[in-house]
């Protein structure tokens, strides 16, 4: 007898005690439901975690130059020289020849305390204006409620555009957005024209992330650009395991810029910023284990319950059992078809129960505004866990229905 026969004999079995296989497989179902549905909700939270932490910056790095850092300033009574500042030829030579899978933003401030007018309205001498690359609004998390960002031709030339923050519409537009689109406001007796307002980020280390003016890089650079200006480089990578490879790669590109020798140290840091998701990995992969675990249990109580129904099975089947082996089965045949049973019992409740542990994993996923997510690990992880628990519920019971004597099982009644 091949497996597909004791397969059908084993289905057959099911559809004759349909109500009794039914809670069988329920049980089984539920604890596969709980292992399957929890591990997928931890990953969709996981990933939608890395997606929003990855718009503030979570999976970038930032190049810049070395500082001294009050006692560590010396060494062995030696003063450490403090690093250069980034020029503009290094920014734009690392910006060209990083070739890792990446986006590489340049911005500076150009002042901390600018002026901006419109009309006869005007905003406290503390205003920064930051020039910008093409990629400094997505690395930084920075989201535009009206109007558009820089054209490719306008950060290229430094045409005259400007975005800003809410805090300048409050103060020169009297808190409406749309009646700064497209107006001309003065910065310091730089002329230019609104073209989008960002959306309200509110504060950070105390200080307005609103209360700014952006312009192209090239434009900022030509009215406050001097030798001592400082670029700052960010490198943003896709995903967080990337960030150890990349910041390599950046180092030794970096060191080559600043034509540092072999042996001398960096004159620059490189600071990354996903600590915060590594804490949020390695408190999740305990929470994975004790999801896991949970769903365990319940698969130990979904066993006992199986083993137990193939036991009542067993006994109700005897003289079924007798006949067989009157006829010819050896007890390896009886053996493997009541095992059989046992895990296509599993099986079907597994499926049931990955299928709805995927639904109640994802509706997780729905809330926080993620993608939906097929966790092929997990659903892997819930049958080969089925079929283990299939072969430990029927290895008793088959073992018992395979050594019953044949003669005996014919009388039984």
């Amino acid at each position: 007898m091949n497996w597909w026969e004791n397969v059908k004999i084993a289905l057959q079995s099911v559809r004759a005690n349909l109500l009794r296989s039914i809670l069988t497989m329920l049980i089984i179902a539920f604890g596969i439901m709980a292992l399957v549905g929890i591990l997928t909700a931890i990953d969709a939270a996981i990933y939608s975690l890395n997606d929003n932490l990855s718009e503030l910056g979570a999976n970038a790095f930032q190049i810049r130059p070395a500082r001294e850092d009050g006692p560590r300033g010396n060494r062995g009574g030696r003063r450490i020289k403090q690093g250069a500042e980034i020029s503009y030829r290094q920014a734009m030579a690392f910006k060209d020849r990083f070739t890792f899978p990446s986006k590489v933003s340049m911005s500076f401030i150009g002042t901390s305390l600018a002026t901006v007018n419109y009309r006869e309205e005007q905003t406290n001498p503390n205003v920064p204006v930051k020039g910008i690359d093409e990629y400094f609004l997505s690395i930084n998390g920075y989201d535009l409620l009206l109007g558009r960002g820089f054209s490719e031709t306008e950060l290229e030339s430094g045409t005259p555009r400007a975005l800003i923050g809410m805090d300048i519409v409050d103060a020169l537009f009297d808190e409406i957005p749309e009646r700064a689109l497209n107006q001309t406001i003065t910065v310091d007796n730089i002329r230019l024209k609104v073209i989008g307002i960002l959306a309200s980020k509110g504060a950070s280390q105390g200080a307005s992330e609103d209360r700014i003016v952006m312009a192209p890089l090239t434009l900022v650079k030509r009215y406050y650009g001097t030798q001592k200006t400082n670029f700052d480089l960010v490198v943003a990578v896709r995903t967080a395991e990337d960030m150890e490879p990349a910041s390599g790669m950046a180092t030794g590109l970096f060191r080559n810029i600043r034509r540092l020798r072999i042996g001398q140290a960096d004159d620059f840091s490189i600071r990354q910023s996903d600590s915060l998701l590594k804490i949020i990995r390695e408190n999740t992969a305990n929470l994975q284990l004790a999801a896991a675990a949970i769903g365990w249990i319940t698969l130990l109580g979904a066993a006992i319950g199986l083993m137990n129904i193939m036991l009542v099975s067993v006994t109700e089947r005897t003289k079924e059992i007798g006949i067989s082996k009157a006829v010819g089965a050896t007890r390896r045949t009886v053996l493997m078809q009541f095992l059989t049973e046992a895990v296509v019992i599993c099986q079907l409740g597994g499926l049931l129960g990955v299928f709805f542990g995927i639904i109640i994993g994802n509706m997780v996923a729905i809330f926080l505004e993620g993608n939906f997510l097929i966790p092929w690990m997990w659903i892997l992880t819930g049958i080969l866990t089925c079929f283990f628990v299939g072969i430990l519920s029927g290895l008793y019971p088959a073992l018992k229905a395979s050594r019953l004597d044949p003669i005996e099982s014919l009388r039984y009644e």
